[in-house]
């Protein structure tokens, strides 16, 4: 657990419960915490307005990844089990998560349209364990996104369609949560900062499940992530460092992926899986800043931030939000920690 989960309370009145769109506002309409990871100094404003802390040549790097349908019901016996996908193991191989029943090694788990799962080992770490399906590939995905639902946890009261869990650009079906950092992404404001000289680049990494229930985090050591980082976006992040320009990362989930294959962006290391756990002890070798959500006090996406802005202008400024009615979570507003702030 890292040193900030005891250090502020996020009350219950700023999680984010509705997609902004929802509301008759544009995604892009929530707001933007600004941090200057140099000084620590913190200005509000809103995320349409990103541009305007940005400048000609900065790279930003977007993870395309597309959110899959990752909660199927089991409501074909006695028992109703939520299983909750973490992590594709193999081809049809999975490490779930099961909520709301007991179950054993060898049971099988039916569910709507043929689709079964046979429990056969444990996880890669508790509390997961790992099921076979009799599907695999397309015809898997066509299964689950007939029965599939987004993984919705306590604080949304409604169920949210899926594309309620999608960024604007998400292409490659994969993640079991949102990468939530680029859901305030609009076209339109994409368009805006690439008129502005801002690149705009994609990679690819498969979010897993981010909270396991009863206050049960994953261990970033032992949660792997499958990431994949094109070869133009390997050439436009090693052109900007050639030339001091700044990398800004869009979600952990793209720090995670670039710092695992490091300044160099080799072609031979542009895809694989990651275990990297970073702290304020990671010296970081690729990003220069980071868009992202606000994380709750528990989360290890804090140990992440505190690479690149020092604890005390976090904590601070994690207060400040929370007096200023900052909203939390995948539907809530936005922090860009970047050094030299416009």
């Amino acid at each position: 657990m890292n040193n900030l989960a005891q250090s502020f309370i996020v009350p219950e009145r700023l999680n984010a419960k509705i997609p902004k769109e929802m509301t008759g506002a544009s995604r892009d309409d929530v707001k933007l915490m600004v941090l200057d990871s140099k000084t620590g100094k913190v200005a509000h404003s809103h995320f349409k307005d990103l541009s305007s802390f940005l400048r000609k040549g900065d790279v930003l790097i977007l993870n395309n990844s597309r959110t899959i349908p990752a909660s199927l019901k089991d409501t074909q016996g006695e028992r109703t089990l939520d299983i909750r996908l973490s992590r594709q193991v193999d081809e049809n191989k999975w490490d779930v998560l099961i909520v709301g029943g007991l179950y054993k090694m060898g049971d099988k788990v039916r569910f709507n349209s043929g689709l079964e799962a046979k429990i056969i080992s444990s996880g890669t770490e508790e509390p997961l364990v790992t099921v076979e399906f009799n599907r695999q590939g397309k015809e898997f995905l066509d299964v689950l996104y007939r029965i599939g639902e987004p993984i919705r946890y306590e604080y949304i009261e409604i169920p949210w369609s899926i594309e309620s869990y999608q960024t604007v650009y998400a292409t490659v079906p994969g993640s079991v949560e949102m990468p939530s950092a680029g859901r305030a992404f609009t076209w339109r404001l994409l368009e805006t900062l690439r008129r502005n000289g801002v690149e705009v680049g994609f990679l690819q990494l498969h979010a897993g499940l981010s909270y396991y229930g009863s206050d049960r985090w994953p261990s970033p050591k032992t949660h792997p992530e499958s990431y994949k980082i094109p070869q133009e976006t390997a050439e436009m992040i090693r052109e900007a460092k050639k030339e001091g320009r700044r990398v800004i990362a869009v979600g952990t989930t793209v720090v995670r992926a670039l710092e695992s294959v490091g300044a160099r962006l080799e072609a031979t290391r542009l895809q694989g899986t990651t275990n990297l756990y970073i702290t304020k002890n990671t010296s970081l070798s690729v990003v220069d800043g980071l868009i992202t959500g606000l994380h709750e006090p528990e989360a290890t996406h804090l140990d992440l931030l505190s690479s690149l802005i020092d604890e005390k202008f976090l904590l601070k400024a994690y207060q400040d939000a929370i007096h200023n009615g900052y909203q939390w979570h995948e539907f809530g507003d936005m922090n860009l920690i970047l050094h030299d702030v416009e």
